[in-house]
């Protein structure tokens, strides 16, 4: 499969417009065209011996799910293991691609992975993802009515000249009475202090104006971390014995909230693969489960009563990548040949 028709692919399992601002998602190293990739090649995070193990079986697109390229690299030479992944990627001709947070929000993604490990539950996004457009042009609406023909005709002439207006309809209205007309149009953020000014010029009419900010439709089951309601309320205990199991862990950490004890029952559990605090902050649930937290925001939530279960940054989102090869494996009809390293590991271990 060519290279440009496998990122299309990979682009319409999971949007990149999921992705966070904040994230370095997309095609991060593109060897020289043309690329055919037969071989796909997974891992959690690109250390230099997942590479090296790339190298050996002869992978011609690596997909990280974390991005090794984050902070942009001024130099790529030999003094740095990342800048060291860049020259080896490029001297074997292997691409390097990453979908990070676009993976968390999509429904078949990380965090919904993380979530077969609680048992029978549903669950919603704790903060959904917008769709990348409004539903019509421009991002806000602007409504104001005239009974003054002749003014509404100055007025409207003057609207079309204006860049960035769309949806721009007139109707007829009854105002307090009167027989008015009522005009309603779209406009960018831009556009918005023009039309603006040009209503203020009649203080009448500027008094009637209504200006509303147009919102992009939330995205079904779509968005950062997961509120989930056990089917059945489920002992502490029996939660960390399943999380265990769904992670294949020995041990984790756990923090008991204030006043519950290893039998207390768990009924809403809220996740979020990774670095949760920012995710579950403020969230009312019986448990947190993330990856790591920091040490004041486990403070807070033992303090509310809330339990926290902590499994190590990656562990969360690790065993993803056997489900996500054989999603991958059907999106692309079994084109190329798809593996899951065997070399990527969390680099904390409990001694």
């Amino acid at each position: 499969m060519n290279l440009q028709e496998l990122v299309s692919a990979l682009n319409d399992f999971a949007a990149l417009s999921l992705a966070e601002s904040w994230d370095n998602v997309g095609l991060l190293v593109e060897p020289s065209p043309p690329h055919a990739v037969n071989t796909l090649f997974l891992t959690n995070d690109l250390t230099e011996e997942v590479m090296e193990e790339a190298v050996q079986k002869k992978a011609d697109l690596i997909l990280s799910y974390h991005p090794p390229i984050f902070t942009p690299l001024k130099r790529v030479t030999w003094k740095t293991w990342k800048e060291r992944l860049v020259v080896r990627a490029l001297e074997h001709r292997i691409g390097i691609y990453s979908l990070h947070t676009a993976y968390d929000a999509i429904p078949h993604g990380v965090n919904n992975w993380l979530t077969k490990g609680l048992g029978a539950c549903t669950s919603i996004p704790l903060h959904p993802s917008t769709a990348p457009s409004y539903p019509a042009e421009g991002s806000h609406r602007v409504e104001f009515c005239t009974g003054n023909t002749e003014h509404l005709d100055t007025v409207m002439s003057k609207i079309k000249d204006i860049q960035e207006i769309s949806c721009l309809t007139t109707l007829p209205a009854r105002v307090e009475g009167e027989e008015q007309t009522r005009v309603s149009l779209n406009c960018s953020q831009k556009a918005l202090l023009e039309v603006v000014a040009l209503l203020s010029q009649n203080s009448r009419l500027y008094q009637k104006t209504e200006i509303l900010l147009l919102q992009k439709p939330l995205l079904p089951h779509t968005g950062m971390g997961r509120l989930c309601t056990l089917s059945e309320p489920v002992s502490l205990s029996d939660i960390i014995e399943r999380i265990k199991s769904h992670l294949k862990l020995t041990n984790i950490r756990l923090a008991v909230g204030m006043g519950k004890t290893l039998e207390s029952p768990v009924k809403k559990a809220a996740l979020c693969a990774g670095s949760g605090s920012s995710v579950l902050k403020g969230v009312e649930a019986d448990l947190y489960l993330t990856g790591e937290m920091s040490h004041h925001d486990v403070l807070d939530a033992v303090a509310n009563g809330i339990s926290v279960i902590l499994c190590e940054h990656s562990n969360t989102e690790r065993g993803f990548l056997s489900e996500l090869r054989d999603m991958l494996a059907i999106h692309l009809q079994n084109k190329i040949n798809i593996l899951v390293s065997e070399k990527d590991r969390d680099p904390l271990q409990v001694v």
